[in-house]
């Protein structure tokens, strides 16, 4: 146990040589010099930041398609400035190694208007319901600005980014290719599914039976036979949240939250730095299934 680090309330279910971690391996901010930061104006409800990598300034050819994949950060990351890059899971994907095995990819990353009241609470999250057309919206006017090299769109959130991932995809089913929500029990319902199927829309359902903010047993597993119907999908339920260390993740900011982060394991491409994978079925990780679809 590191020194002065809180106990993870799931500590006494580690058993052999398993042991906590209390943080991601990656170094955190590293490539947000690859992103452009812009406005997109909303007049509804205010201009939306956003942040953006084009695969095309970095040595890929402009006359292909590249894949355009959409991050959805959790609550109160869009007040942390560009450390939300990170936060949001997007920012190694904008990395040369990423770029590499992807064979290039467009990364873009919304930002909802958060801000603090003053008891000190988050308000203008996703969940406010306010933020879907427009986000939807300007995800198409991004992809229209660049129709000539987008091909595929995925959308990818976590915690209240993966409920709104799931809304921002039910908008338009036949625009979107692939929706990968990351630690939310709030998962549609079976008429939202039949319209993904109708669409070939490809799911990436990712939680840990661990996450401190969502019981799988009660919220999950219910769901999980009608998920496992769909004609494309992909269900990854670790038993532990892990880091690329191998150790099991802990994060306390006041609340634990290690297992509900399970963000940081995909933002690492499931793959422990031995350059092993975490999850057998994805050989190369995260970018193997999004090479797939």
């Amino acid at each position: 146990m590191m020194e002065n680090q809180p106990t993870p309330p799931w500590a006494n279910e580690l058993t052999g040589d398993e042991f906590i971690s209390y943080a991601a391996t990656y170094k955190v901010g590293e490539y947000f010099h690859l992103y452009h930061k812009e406005i997109f104006e909303v007049p509804a409800i205010g201009n939306l930041r956003y942040y953006f990598y084009d695969p095309t300034e970095h040595g890929y050819p402009k006359d292909k398609k590249y894949p355009l994949l959409v991050f959805l950060h959790g609550t109160s990351n869009s007040l942390e400035g560009d450390i939300c890059i990170n936060y949001s899971g997007g920012e190694l994907f904008a990395s040369p190694a990423y770029q590499k095995q992807l064979g290039g990819a467009y990364v873009l990353i919304p930002l909802a208007n958060e801000y603090r009241d003053t008891d000190g609470s988050v308000s203008g999250t996703w969940h406010t319901g306010e933020y879907t057309k427009p986000v939807v919206d300007l995800i198409k006017t991004f992809v229209k600005d660049r129709e000539q090299t987008i091909g595929k769109k995925i959308v990818m959130g976590n915690s209240s980014g993966a409920t709104f991932c799931f809304q921002v995809v039910e908008q338009d089913p036949a625009f979107f290719d692939g929706c990968v929500p990351i630690g939310t029990s709030v998962i549609p319902a079976d008429e939202v599914l039949d319209e993904f199927d109708a669409n070939d829309v490809n799911l990436f359902f990712a939680i840990s039976t661990h996450d401190e903010f969502h019981d799988f047993e009660t919220e999950i597993r219910p769901r999980i036979p009608r998920l496992e119907q769909m004609k494309h999908k992909f269900l990854y339920f670790p038993k532990w949240t892990k880091n690329g260390d191998g150790g099991i993740a802990s994060i306390n900011f006041g609340v634990e939250m290690g297992q509900h982060c399970l963000v940081n394991s995909m933002h690492a491409n499931l793959m422990f730095d031995d350059g092993t994978p975490m999850e057998e079925r994805l050989p190369q990780g995260v970018i193997g299934w999004i090479l797939q679809v």
